[in-house]
C-alpha cells in the first residue's frame, strides 16, 4: 500500500528524531523531498544530507543541527498543504514566519523556494510546510 501524504512523512522522521536527540535520519528519497532538505540546508535548520544510491530506491540520509546546549535548532516544523486540502498563496500573501526567523516553503513555477525567494521573485504558489 503506498504512502498518501510522503512530505508529511519527511517532517514527522526529522521532527522525532530531533525530539530525541538523533545524530541523523535516513528519508526515503524523491525529487521534491531532496529539494526540500536542501533548502533546510540553505537555511540552517540541518547541518547536513547525503544523497544515498541503492537499487531499489535511494535515501536520504539527514544530519540534524542542535545547540550548544543540546537543543534542537528545528522547534517546529509543521505541513500546511495537504492531499485532502492544497493551500496556495499569491505572491503578495507569501506569509512571513516567526517575522522573519521561520521559514515557509514553497513550491512555484520554479521550483521549490523559501518565502524570502518567492517574495523577491514576486511569486506565489502552494505552501508546503513552515519551519522554525
Amino acid at each position: 500500500m503506498g504512502m498518501t501524504d510522503p512530505i508529511a512523512d519527511l517532517l514527522t522522521r526529522i521532527r522525532n528524531a530531533s525530539a530525541v536527540r538523533h545524530e541523523k535520519v535516513l528519508i526515503p528519497a524523491s525529487n521534491m523531498k531532496l529539494r526540500i532538505v536542501n533548502l533546510l540546508f540553505e537555511e540552517g535548520f540541518i547541518r547536513n544530507f547525503k544523497l544515498i544510491k541503492d537499487e531499489k530506491q535511494d535515501v536520504i540520509c539527514v544530519y540534524l543541527k542542535y545547540t550548544p546546549e543540546n537543543e534542537p535548532v528545528i522547534t517546529h516544523l509543521e505541513r500546511i498543504s495537504r492531499p485532502g486540502r492544497r493551500t496556495y498563496v499569491k505572491h503578495r500573501n507569501v506569509p512571513r514566519i516567526r517575522n522573519g526567523l521561520g521559514v515557509a516553503i514553497l513550491s512555484t513555477s520554479r521550483g521549490v523556494m523559501s518565502d524570502a525567494q518567492a517574495r523577491t521573485l514576486q511569486l506565489g504558489g502552494e505552501h508546503i510546510c513552515s519551519v522554525w
